[in-house]
Formats: structure tokens, C-alpha cells, sequence
């Protein structure tokens, strides 16, 4: 079975069926702009990425999103962590391999993850490298590779030429020019999963969130949502729990593309 018909497939077996969740009276909305900046390792000072946390705590036990920024010509040493991650690229240029590995390069646009406890480096090229990461329990910490092991999970990178987007012929969680490719978990009314939105230049309309939770990452264009004064620029983050319908613009010339963690279902409509 190739790689779309795979997608078609996963999207068609699960349901949007009605769950019974507590609506939100507002989005909570965080501009990339306004993110707060640290050290990501700070035993490592500034020879360590920063980072800026859009939701949760990485230093809790909770899962938690947050922004990395990798200078130009930066490589980690061989290294571990003790949770699985999530990225995807925002700007510039990222490798994540094992150390040993010739550096395959991801662009804006590409999706990886990174397995707890497997040796890897992290490298990047570029005026300005940033990547979104997200972890579904902390906390987030760097450990060294002696204290490596095989968990059985195998990493993933997806280079934006490989991602699968389909249409509204294939889901009926969006309509009109919209287009959506699913990148991990299953999208039921009770289910995790995470996805991409990529919205026409000058798209108007709405995402309806009917889960548990909805998170949103903005990974390109400019986006007007309703509920703030300032446009959402790359990076930017807009999330709400229970029932909810985002009322959204796409300010840009180019398309906008929202990296879209949710936890039950969501659909795109004008």
C-alpha cells in the first residue's frame, strides 16, 4: 500500500461523532513575537538552542509545546533524552541523526521525531533556525549517551516533498480549497492526533474544534484570528479546550500551513 493511499485510509475509518465537552469562552493565544527565551539545556549556557515555551511547562510532568532556536553552524554533542519528541521545522535548516549519519538536511515545512533514550545529534545551518517541539509528559531534559537503550520506537523525517496533503474528496474534516495531511495518532472524537492545515492566501473562515483540546501552531504565512490585535506570525500559537470555533485569516501572499495538535476532532470550513 503506497504512502496516500495509507493517509485516504486512515482519515476514512475514524469518525467525528459528537463527545459531550465543556466549551471554552475564549482562545488562548501566544504570538511568537512574545515568547519569553532560555536556555533549552542550561548546564550548556549559550552553547545550547534557546527556547521559548507556547503552552504547558517542560519542566513539569505535563505535555508541553515550545519553540527552539538552533544558530547558524550549530551541531550538539551525541546525546539522549528521556522522553520522545515531536518537531517540525519552522525556518532555516535542521538535521536530527544518528551521530554517524551524513547530514540530511530538513527544511521549513519537514516533520520528525526523535525516540527516548536513542543517541542522536542535532545540527542546523541557516540566518534563522527554529522548530517547534512538543512532548506528551516531561519533563524535557538531555541526558548523556551512556544512559542510551532501545525503547522500540524508530525515528521519523519527513521532508516537505514527502508529506501527503488530501482534499475534501478524501476528508470531510475540511471543505472549500483547504487542504490537510495527517502526520501521526488516529483522528476519532476521542482520540490524539496532530496534522497539518494548509489554508489558500486570503482563506477567511473557521477551524471548529469539537474535543477535548485543541493546539495550533502557526508554521507559514500571517494569520488574523478574531480573538487577537496583532497578527500571528510564524511560531504563533492559538489553542482552546472543549467546543470551539476559531474564527481565522490568511493575511499572506503565500499559503498559511497550521501545525494542528488536537485532542478529539476538528473541522475547516469557511
Amino acid at each position: 500500500m503506497n504512502s496516500k493511499a495509507l493517509v485516504i485510509l486512515l482519515l476514512t475509518l475514524v469518525g467525528c461523532s459528537s463527545a459531550k465537552h465543556t466549551s471554552s469562552s475564549k482562545a488562548n493565544i501566544v504570538l511568537a513575537s512574545e515568547v519569553d527565551w532560555t536556555y533549552l539545556n542550561p548546564k550548556r549556557g549559550d552553547k545550547a538552542p534557546s527556547a521559548g515555551t507556547l503552552w504547558g511547562d517542560r519542566k513539569g510532568t505535563g505535555a508541553t509545546g515550545f519553540l527552539v532556536k538552533l544558530k547558524d553552524g550549530f551541531a550538539s554533542p551525541p546525546h539522549i533524552h528521556n522522553i520522545t519528541y515531536r518537531g517540525v521545522v519552522l525556518s532555516g535548516s535542521v538535521h536530527n541523526d544518528d551521530p554517524a549519519a551524513e547530514r540530511m538536511w530538513l527544511p521549513k515545512g519537514s516533520f520528525w521525531t526523535q525516540p527516548k533514550a536513542q543517541v542522536h545529534i542535532t545540527a542546523a545551518k541557516g540566518k534563522t533556525n527554529i522548530a517547534y517541539l512538543e512532548i506528551e509528559e516531561g519533563p524535557y531534559l538531555v541526558l548523556p549517551k551512556k544512559e542510551a537503550f532501545d525503547n522500540g520506537e524508530r525515528p521519523v523525517n519527513v521532508d516537505p516533498s514527502n508529506i501527503v496533503w488530501v482534499d475534501k474528496s478524501v476528508s470531510s474534516k475540511i471543505k472549500g480549497k483547504v487542504e490537510q495531511a495527517f502526520l501521526w495518532g488516529k483522528m476519532g472524537h476521542k482520540d490524539l492526533s496532530g496534522s497539518f492545515i494548509k489554508l489558500p492566501a486570503g482563506f477567511s473562515g473557521k477551524i471548529k474544534s469539537k474535543g477535548k483540546s485543541f493546539k495550533a501552531v502557526l508554521t507559514q504565512g500571517e494569520l488574523k484570528h478574531r480573538e487577537s490585535s496583532s497578527s500571528l506570525d510564524v511560531g504563533s500559537h492559538f489553542s482552546s479546550e472543549g467546543k470551539y470555533s476559531h474564527k481565522i485569516k490568511c493575511q499572506s501572499e503565500e499559503e498559511c500551513i497550521v501545525y494542528v495538535r488536537s485532542h478529539g476532532c476538528y473541522k475547516v470550513s469557511k
